[in-house]
């Protein structure tokens, strides 16, 4: 017998809920009853694509109204804490989008809040669900290259991204809070906690107000350094393949890199193993976005089996919370030139 669905509500119809609904209903097993959006030409242009029911265009109207079992957060950042709090003043288990907020108070504050509500807060971080990452990680939990002492993590891309989402060139803050989100999460998911932070920043593009170009070294808890390159300056650049990222591991009995086209090749003492690793796709995704739209599906299974009690969710507010400590950390390393305890 089929399991009750869970009913669940999308705040946002923007660029990427298109994407996120889409992920939900590949992994099955919930329902979206409903979508808000202030403009309400987008929540219905939505809905319809979907086949949800019932739009709003107020999202305190939405939880009076609508019996949900959780609600999907996929708002500009500067709302994540209204729409959060105002879940979890209403007992609804929440999942929002990254970054999960503009300043680390409020991150903390939605921590906090949802706590001591007793309401489950998630964070739909699919970056480190890549399939790629997810193999890497696996090699390091195998031993076999040995005690890693040195890592680099680059996302560097000349993609147009201010073509889909033209909003982040008005971002006080881009590439760290956007991309930074992810990379910084990543280098946590691989080595675990960081103490200190060090960063410089530029911006490339002369008409946004952020800066497009980041490069921060994490010293590690465990004595590791790891240094995390971002850029999304849109120069021409000769193995440009947007959004994969590049990761290269040094440990002491070998090493092990993530190459473009999903290729990890892992070298020891035996020699140099390669095996490539591409993510499956989805007739919905964007061709240009697959890799990151086929880690929302895991992503968002491991959600949602934690929100049926079947498992335990890794990207909770509680944890996402230490990777935001280390994109708010960045910024304040950048403006006084100095690394920084975390």
């Amino acid at each position: 017998m089929e399991r009750n669905k869970l009913r669940f509500a999308v705040l946002g119809a923007g660029f990427w809920s298109h994407f996120q609904l889409a992920g939900w209903l590949e992994v099955g097993g919930c329902e979206c009853v409903a979508v808000c959006d202030r403009v309400p030409e987008k929540a219905e242009a939505l809905a319809g694509k979907f086949g949800v029911a019932r739009t709003y265009s107020d999202a305190e109207e939405l939880l009076d109204k609508e019996r949900i079992d959780f609600l999907d957060v996929v708002t500009s950042p500067d709302t994540h804490p209204k729409f959060v709090l105002m879940a979890a003043e209403r007992g609804i288990p929440v999942v929002c989008q990254k970054p999960m907020a503009p300043a680390l108070e409020q991150a903390e504050r939605m921590v906090e809040a949802c706590r001591k509500a007793s309401v489950p807060f998630y964070v739909n971080e699919n970056w480190r669900w890549q399939r790629p990452m997810r193999e890497l990680k696996r090699v390091l939990d195998s031993g076999v290259i040995g005690t890693p002492f040195r890592a680099r993590i680059d996302m560097i891309s000349g993609f147009p991204v201010f073509r889909n989402q033209p909003f982040l060139a008005e971002l006080e803050q881009f590439i760290i809070t956007d991309l930074g989100s992810h990379t910084l999460d990543v280098a946590r998911f691989f080595f675990g906690e960081a103490d200190t932070v060090y960063c410089r920043t530029q911006r490339v593009h002369p008409n946004i107000r952020g800066e497009d170009v980041a490069t921060i070294v994490l010293g590690m808890k465990n004595s590791m350094t790891v240094l995390v390159e971002m850029a999304y300056a849109e120069n021409y650049l000769e193995h440009d393949k947007f959004p994969e990222t590049r990761v290269f591991i040094e440990a002491d009995k070998g090493s092990v890199r993530l190459e473009l086209d999903f290729w990890i090749r892992v070298t020891t003492e035996d020699g140099t193993h390669s095996r490539r690793y591409p993510p499956p796709t989805y007739r919905w995704a964007d061709p240009e976005y697959a890799i990151l739209h086929s880690s929302i599906v895991d992503c968002q299974r491991n959600l949602l089996e934690a929100l049926r009690g079947e498992g335990e969710a890794e990207t909770t507010g509680e944890d996402n919370l230490k990777t935001m400590r280390l994109v708010f950390g960045s910024y304040e390393s950048a403006a006084q030139g100095q690394a920084l305890a975390v």
